[in-house]
């Protein structure tokens, strides 16, 4: 039995696509370890098909905690065996590398985006200045990859000459009715509460907005979030939830009325983006308003299931969301849209080109 290892800096517990993609390789017969770090007062690991480690860490946040984690990691990985190991993003990058020359593996990189062009990293010039040096370095050394979309697969070729195949965050396709129990209207966002999410003008929205906006998640903009709140009074209307297992997420979507995908278009990885939350939403039969970027334009394109802005403003937010609140007509078109989508655009069709990545690579 083959054997791959993967390596995150994140929480396992709320990683929705590496529990997809470890999963359906575990189910292809692959033994299958997930590699991730230690938080403090981190929920228990819950069951899956595939191995999961934690490696503690005695610093919690900045420089020293990328450069302790990076050193756990590779002597971790040093002393195991294995036929393959990927690395998820860029924070993970370097011991993959050292460790697959060591063994003479191969190594897979997965980009969930393009990292040096997230916000929190694009708007510090020494955090940038030190991630693209590893990634001018590391990512041509990585022949092999995929990554969310093809406008970021163009990107990766058009810098580091690499062809990545394209695998997309997509929900799993539950073929169970939708009938959630609706406990009132509400807005939901849920995932990472980030730098560049448009937080600084969807919160003051909320000052137009006659229903409350819900978040699930956590992040490093949490606690400006908490403050936008009270400088612009909508303590009534925002509410904060924190992270919840993906399990429980899934219970909780189709009670929403509208869900909220949103990025500042600051950021050439915020403007290829494409969301986990984007298809959470379809497959949770829940019209959304989403940032008008190509990836989300091109799905809307074939099924419309969501209301595009490039407007970003609070007012613009606001009154988008009124009018969908209100139309009726166009929202149940929508909802009935995301049904339809879900049919296209799940897992259980998208897993088909991660299978045959691995198969080829290892069999």
């Amino acid at each position: 039995m083959k054997k791959i290892y993967f390596t995150v800096t994140n929480e396992l517990v709320y990683d929705q696509r590496m529990i997809r993609i470890c999963s359906t390789l575990a189910r292809q017969n692959y033994e299958v370890v997930l590699v991730g770090r230690q938080f403090k007062g981190a929920a228990p690991l819950q069951h899956h098909p595939f191995q999961q480690v934690r490696l503690p860490g005695r610093f919690t946040k900045g420089k020293l905690l990328y450069i302790e984690f990076n050193i756990r990691l590779f002597l971790y990985l040093l002393f195991k065996k294995m036929d393959a190991l990927c690395a998820i993003d860029l924070d993970t990058i370097l011991p993959c590398y050292w460790v697959s020359r060591v063994k003479g593996i191969p190594r897979i990189y997965d980009a969930h985006e393009l990292f040096c062009e997230m916000k929190e990293v694009r708007n510090r010039e020494r955090i940038y200045r030190f991630w693209k040096k590893i990634e001018r370095f590391a990512v041509p050394r990585f022949k092999l990859g995929y990554t969310v979309n093809l406008p970021i697969a163009q990107e990766f070729k058009k810098m580091y000459s690499v062809d990545y195949a394209i695998i997309r965050n997509i929900a799993v396709l539950n073929d169970q009715e939708l009938q959630p129990a609706k406990t009132g209207t509400f807005l939901l966002y849920q995932g990472a509460v980030n730098e560049g999410r448009s937080f600084e003008t969807l919160i003051p929205a909320m000052q137009y907005i006659d229903v409350p906006l819900v978040i699930y998640g956590d992040g490093n903009f949490m606690q400006e979030a908490k403050r936008l709140v009270e400088k612009y009074s909508v303590s009534n209307k925002v509410i904060f939830k924190g992270k919840v297992s993906p399990e429980a997420l899934k219970k909780i979507t189709p009670s929403a009325t509208i869900g909220i995908t949103l990025f500042d278009r600051e950021g050439m990885s915020n403007y290829y983006s494409l969301a986990n939350r984007f298809f959470d939403y379809i497959h949770a039969g829940v019209p959304q308003l989403c940032a008008d970027y190509p990836a989300y334009r091109e799905i809307n394109a074939q099924f419309e299931v969501a209301v595009l802005i490039s407007d970003l403003s609070a007012e613009n937010i606001a009154e988008q969301t009124r009018s969908l609140l209100s139309d009726t007509a166009l929202y149940e078109k929508l909802r009935q849209n995301c049904l339809a989508a879900r049919a296209v655009y799940n897992w259980q069709h998208e897993e088909k080109k991660l299978i045959e990545f691995y198969n080829d690579l290892l069999q």
